[in-house]
């Protein structure tokens, strides 16, 4: 676990050092507009609201665990009682200023329940902590998933804009030939409903990318510019391991399944400290007083009064409430046991899926860069074949469509293969700063 908090600590420290640099985009906007993903991630760490309330959580329990320090600590009391007194004795009226000054120090000797306080406190420091690195970890790769979204809907809808121009030059070819009567009416309506359908499409994809801005500019908080764009060959590191490996990696290291241990310990430790109401409590007591007044205020010559002494309390009965305790504590335990059961699962399922769409991401990376090749030669030559009259127009417009759509596909496929890998990591808790630097490495300036 120290070595995941090291890892994010270091992450946090290079982002925001990279963001706020002399030379950084971050630094002349005063991140009110991103453009790199260092931007983007700077801002979210100041920005989200549910980093800030999980720091928050970390705060309270760190002050909790001060606190429960504290009781274990000496006690230091100083105590002054000035009184104007009348008295009257037999009929006789005494008049007199009382006075009473003592200091009074204190230290827990043997206190089960106060022990058991603390090693709970400390516990739910390390939970709370867990928690915080889970939602920083998180925040990262939303930060990344949804710039890599952006960037995805924009090469679509580049890529659907060349797709029109290519099908409208078909149509005017197609109509060129209809005016001359060397093409049928068929092949004029399947062109223009082709040019239709690309436009069709054209709307969709600008939606999309509307709303992958909005969603980059919600979980940042800041406004989004001209982002960079993924340089055209990128070197993504194959994974390393089988998928039992990374499976076996987040159940050490996930800093949510982390949390829940931690939520173990300290209910274990809730159970301890409430048996530690049946046991004995011992106090060291050292008290110096000085008075002019005895018991009932009444009188007497100043004395100085010092003492050094145990207190030795024993509880016998309770009328119950210490067992009802024990037994809440223990049914608290169960709970947390079975969440951390759950949490289990759940991370291993999402370790799997993770890797297994990497695994597959690599792959389709693969194929669809052939597959691009192949349909960007049949295009060519069914262009050639239409001017020759070989084909028809219906077989350009669908190579043409085959063409555009497969390129669409090999950029998913780049931009899914390296959220994944982000992702796996981030479930397995070694996500760390070089992943994203290295990352933002991959990523280069629009050229207009």
């Amino acid at each position: 676990m120290l070595i995941v908090r090291r890892k994010l600590s270091a992450l946090l420290a290079i982002i925001i050092a990279t963001a706020f640099s002399p030379h950084s985009q971050a630094a002349e906007t005063r991140l009110v507009e991103g453009q790199t993903l260092d931007d983007f991630m700077t801002a979210a760490l100041v920005n989200n609201p549910q980093l800030q309330i999980a720091e928050e959580q970390l705060n309270i329990f760190s002050a909790r665990k001060r606190a429960a320090t504290g009781q274990l600590l000496p006690q230091v009391n100083a105590n002054a009682n000035l009184t104007d007194n009348r008295r009257s004795v037999s009929n006789q009226i005494q008049n007199f200023d009382g006075e009473r000054f003592s200091v009074q120090l204190t230290q827990t000797l043997f206190n089960w329940q106060a022990f058991a306080s603390r090693r709970r406190a400390n516990a739910s420091v390390n939970q709370a902590e867990s928690e915080y690195f889970n939602e920083l970890a998180t925040l990262m790769t939303e930060v990344a998933e949804s710039y890599f979204d952006v960037l995805q809907a924009e090469d679509a809808l580049e890529s659907i804009a060349s797709e029109q121009d290519a099908v409208r030059n078909q149509l005017e070819q197609v109509q060129s030939l209809y005016d001359r009567q060397l093409a049928q009416v068929t092949d004029l309506y399947q062109a223009q409903a082709s040019v239709a359908s690309v436009q069709a499409e054209q709307l969709k994809l600008e939606a999309e990318l509307a709303l992958a801005r909005d969603a980059l500019q919600s979980v940042s908080g800041i406004q989004v510019g001209d982002i960079f764009s993924l340089q055209p060959e990128v070197d993504v590191t194959p994974l390393d391991g089988s998928i039992q490996y990374w499976v076996q990696l987040a159940k050490e290291n996930n800093p949510l399944i982390q949390s829940r241990r931690y939520a173990v310990e300290a209910a274990e430790e809730n159970i301890s400290e409430k048996q530690g109401a049946y046991m004995p409590r011992v106090t060291f007591i050292a008290q110096r007083q000085d008075s002019n007044v005895g018991f009932d205020n009444a009188p007497q010559s100043r004395t100085d009064n010092t003492y050094i002494g145990v207190d030795v309390s024993i509880p016998l009965y309770a009328g119950g409430s210490n067992k009802a305790a024990v037994s809440e504590a223990r049914s608290q335990r169960n709970i947390a046991e079975s969440e951390l059961r759950q949490v289990q699962l759940e991370a291993s399922e999402r370790v799997r899926g993770a890797y297994l769409q990497a695994q597959a991401s690599s792959s389709l990376v693969e194929a669809a860069e052939v597959l691009v090749d192949s349909t960007a030669v049949s295009a060519e030559a069914m262009q050639r074949g239409f001017s020759l009259g070989t084909v028809t127009s219906v077989d350009v417009l669908n190579a043409i469509r085959d063409q555009y759509r497969a390129e669409r596909d090999l950029q998913r496929a780049r931009y899914e293969q390296i959220k994944y890998m982000l992702i796996l990591k981030r479930e397995a808790g070694t996500l760390d700063a070089e992943d994203i630097v290295e990352v933002g490495n991959w990523l280069e300036e629009t050229e207009d």
